[in-house]
């Protein structure tokens, strides 16, 4: 029987130092191809796929549209593309940003489980806020694997701890056990083939680039109150039991904890213009009542000194909100 020959790795903050370890335990003849997600800028050019050729046994390169996969191989997501596996290719994706980045873990292990369940093996390591639960979820409904690193072993424990509170995976290890957990694991006979999610042949091809509809997302979410941070289009809540996200019909999606950072950073955006609006009105003011009392015009003069007083006492509430705002944010990450 054929062995769970795709092992989906993803992560975030603290992955290079994860990945790299990972590299450097992989034996010569890993039986699977290594396909990883890490949030990565598309501002700088990265060489995480010569660091992690030179850790260990297996070959890495930065995915190409249309990769044939092979045993033996890690193939890691280029900046600002989806990682999109195709049975034995692999595709990039242009699909808009999940939970604030492309790549994102949730497109990969979602077009995993679409086509591959059962052959997979999903892993979410070391990271930051939720992305990749919603993904390991699909991933172990299809049939797959699914590990998590224990968080309280991660560098960065928020990514895998929802992980494990939202995908409930099957096993939670540390970095230190998981090379030979995961060496196990591809050298298994694939499961059996498990029925495929309604929605995921949809979100992976918005991943991919398709386009959105309006009719499908009514039939996998119900319509929320809330506005998408980035086009600012309705957003449906997609209620999957322990995980709740939302998406929109352009294909811009959160899960509710990273919705609600995304929501916070709006209303701080929205408050700094109010605030800048503020000021220059506050500055013309000031001006215009300079002009009033030079020409004499002092009713005019004291009409603009009153006006500028509201407004230094408008900006003076909005500081003081931003102000709150960034504590309650601050209290927030720290917790």
């Amino acid at each position: 029987m054929a062995n769970r020959d795709i092992l989906a790795l993803g992560t975030s903050a603290g992955g290079f130092d994860a990945l790299r370890f990972l590299a450097g335990e992989f034996s010569p003849d890993l039986p699977a191809s290594v396909v990883v997600v890490i949030h990565l800028s598309g501002q700088y050019q990265s060489s995480l796929d010569a660091i992690l050729t030179q850790a260990g046994p297996l070959p890495a390169s930065f995915a190409a549209d249309g990769d044939r996969l092979e045993k033996g191989r890690i193939y890691i997501a280029p900046a600002e593309r989806h990682l999109i596996v195709e049975t034995d290719r692999l595709r990039l994706g242009s699909g808009p940003r999940e939970n604030n980045a492309r790549p994102s873990l949730d497109p990969l292990f979602r077009s995993a489980a679409l086509c591959c369940g059962s052959r997979t093996v999903g892993a979410v390591l070391t990271g930051t806020l939720g992305d990749g639960a919603a993904g390991l979820s699909a991933l172990k409904q299809c049939g797959a694997v699914t590990v998590v690193q224990d968080p309280r072993d991660a560098a960065f424990g928020e990514m895998p701890a929802t992980a494990l509170a939202r995908a409930r995976p099957d096993h939670v290890v540390s970095l230190a056990g998981m090379p030979a957990l995961l060496e196990k694991l591809v050298r298994q006979a694939a499961g059996q083939p498990a029925p495929v999610p309604a929605n995921l042949e949809y979100e992976v091809n918005i991943a991919s680039g398709g386009r959105g509809s309006m009719s499908e997302m009514d039939r996998i979410g119900q319509r929320s109150v809330l506005a998408c941070p980035d086009c600012h289009g309705i957003m449906w809540e997609i209620d999957e039991g322990e995980l709740v996200r939302y998406r929109c019909h352009e294909g811009h999606a959160y899960t509710a904890e990273v919705m609600s950072l995304a929501l916070d950073d709006n209303v701080r955006r929205a408050l700094a213009s109010a605030l800048r609006a503020l000021d220059e009105r506050t500055a013309l003011a000031r001006k215009l009542e300079t002009q009033a009392r030079a020409g004499g015009r002092n009713l005019s003069a004291d009409s603009w000194s009153d006006k500028a007083r509201e407004f230094e006492e408008e900006a003076r509430i909005i500081r003081e909100s931003i102000r709150r705002t960034d504590e309650i944010a601050a209290r927030l990450a720290t917790a």
